[in-house]
């Protein structure tokens, strides 16, 4: 099966050190029931491990998506026909995007530990929403995924 050019798809794995975390707080959960025994200890181990890497996983799953004419961010779908010129965003320009020139009516999936992003305006005049921000890791093959998926979208005249 051939992908058109306005395809893209990118999870947004949480950074290895957070699964060390993950493993810290499952040894910091057998350190406190270290006095009960050796069971509660390794039951300590073992659930506090599997319940933090439980909640990186799930944290660190987010999907960016352009395709069938439309750019799925996470749960939202958004048809490319009402978003408006996409733009690249540095760290410096992310990081204030995420910041003081945020608008809390905006859609954003962002991360942390992603430092680039990618933010495009909703053209749609019902919809309150004034920009689409997106944390990736690739936000060249995002922008030429939206308009690729844009060009498409727009009847040949």
């Amino acid at each position: 099966m051939q992908l058109s050019p306005a395809h893209h798809d990118e999870r947004l794995t949480a950074p290895r050190s957070w699964w060390g975390i993950a493993v810290l707080t499952g040894l910091a959960c057998a350190l406190m029931l270290l006095p009960l025994g050796t069971m509660p200890l390794l039951a300590g181990l073992v659930g506090g491990t599997a319940l933090s890497g439980l909640l990186v996983s799930s944290y660190g799953s987010a999907r960016v998506r352009v395709v069938n004419g439309a750019l799925a961010v996470g749960d939202a779908r958004i048809p490319v026909t009402v978003l408006g010129e996409p733009e690249v965003l540095d760290a410096e320009e992310s990081r204030a995007w995420r910041t003081y020139k945020a608008d809390p009516r905006a859609f954003m999936l962002l991360r942390s530990y992603v430092p680039t992003a990618v933010r495009v305006e909703v053209t749609d005049p019902a919809d309150p929403t004034p920009y689409v921000y997106v944390s990736t890791r690739e936000p060249g093959a995002l922008v030429e995924a939206i308009r690729a998926a844009k060009a498409q979208a727009v009847p040949a005249a």
